[in-house]
């Protein structure tokens, strides 16, 4: 449980900062290198290759290296799980049988 919420809480850290959604915008047109990605942002190099460090860590990216250019490509997966996971939180709980017992002898 506690890993599985580090990695929510990494995905939502991913999400939290503007430009790193930006980037996740751009990547939806296609997997693009680490440079192109840094091409279209005025953040230094370091800074942009921190922030896909921090989608990385999240998992909303994944990378495949060809030479030495590292191409980044949107992982869908994560975004549908986190999807998922925000709907649950709309829906009504479900009860357990306990649960309903004790409420309807509650009633009672």
């Amino acid at each position: 449980m506690q890993r599985r919420q580090r990695s929510k809480n990494a995905v939502y850290r991913a999400l939290a900062d503007e430009t790193r959604r930006s980037i996740l915008d751009y990547l939806r047109a296609g997997p693009r290198t680490s440079g192109e990605i840094a091409d279209q942002f005025q953040s230094s190099w370091p800074t942009i290759s921190r922030h896909l460090a921090v989608l990385r860590a999240g998992g909303l990216v994944v990378t495949e290296r060809h030479g030495q250019a590292i191409h980044y490509e949107l992982n869908t997966s994560v975004f549908q799980d986190l999807i998922q996971h925000l709907v649950a939180w709309i829906e009504p709980p479900r009860r357990t049988p306990a649960v309903r017992r004790r409420a309807q002898e509650a009633k009672a």
